[in-house]
């Protein structure tokens, strides 16, 4: 309603104007050779229209996203960072909140300290409570339970999805090395630092690699789950990391 009064009170002001000056005749923007409610009228429902047409900001749950053209929309952060020089949380696969020690000591989902001893998650019949399940419910999800709404962390096949329909260019960006992963289906982008990664209480390769991880547990052992990784010269895929020893960062996708 404010913008609307303002140019209001211009067009009353361009009205007095031009009676005064009838050989130039300013604010006619319907070309009656007059300016009058008419004028206004028009400029009113041409700027509502703009406003109306201005790309809108791609938000899911209060989070925003890009579209990538891929089977998913990608988080422009990752989950736990505010702010694009921040590179976010760690947490190790299955938990939801960050810690001050990543190991087997303190993972949730073991018994005995041991990775042999896995209380979910786990197809190794040779030890621990076997349930045969690979991927991450909903409340074992680190993007789902921090953000909420429809966001979840990436299937492997998400992240290799992303590693082949993209181009990856390494670079500084405020303040953070990393890389610009361009989509070559749409040309839009996003940024991932290269955050490091936690092991026991230390944070190690900071700027130097980042480590992001998937919803799904490697094929051959309960272990590990799958990961994205990657140093200035490479990107992989394809290893897993060990799912209680090692924090890494997420990033978030939705539908």
């Amino acid at each position: 309603m404010k913008k609307i009064f303002v140019f209001v009170q211009f067009f009353v002001v361009m009205a007095m104007f031009a009676k005064v000056n009838a050989q130039v005749v300013k604010g006619d923007f319907n070309q009656n050779g007059n300016v009058d409610i008419d004028d206004i009228t028009l400029l009113i429902s041409v700027y509502l229209a703009g406003e109306e047409n201005t790309p809108q900001t791609n938000m899911e749950n209060g989070h925003e996203y890009v579209d990538l053209g891929l089977s998913v929309k990608w988080a422009t952060l990752n989950v736990g960072a505010r702010f694009y020089d921040e590179y976010g949380d760690y947490f190790a696969w299955g938990e939801t909140f960050p810690k001050s020690d990543y190991s087997w000591k303190t993972y949730k989902w073991c018994s005995n300290s041991s990775y042999h001893q896995l209380t979910k998650y786990n197809y190794n019949t040779n030890g621990g409570e076997v349930d045969y399940k690979n991927v991450l419910d909903p409340e074992d999800d680190a993007a789902h339970v921090n953000w909420g709404g429809t966001w979840r962390m990436p299937t492997h096949a998400e992240l290799h999805e992303l590693r082949e329909k993209c181009n990856w260019e390494w670079l500084s960006q405020n303040g953070l090395f990393g890389y610009n992963v361009v989509s070559k289906v749409n040309g839009n982008s996003i940024f991932l630092p290269a955050a490091g990664c936690y092991y026991n209480h230390s944070i190690y390769e900071v700027g130097e690699r980042g480590y992001y991880w998937s919803n799904t547990l490697c094929s051959d052992t309960s272990e590990f789950a799958y990961r994205l990784n990657f140093e200035s010269e490479n990107v992989y895929d394809f290893y897993g990391g060990l799912r209680g020893e090692y924090g890494f960062c997420v990033r978030a996708v939705c539908p």
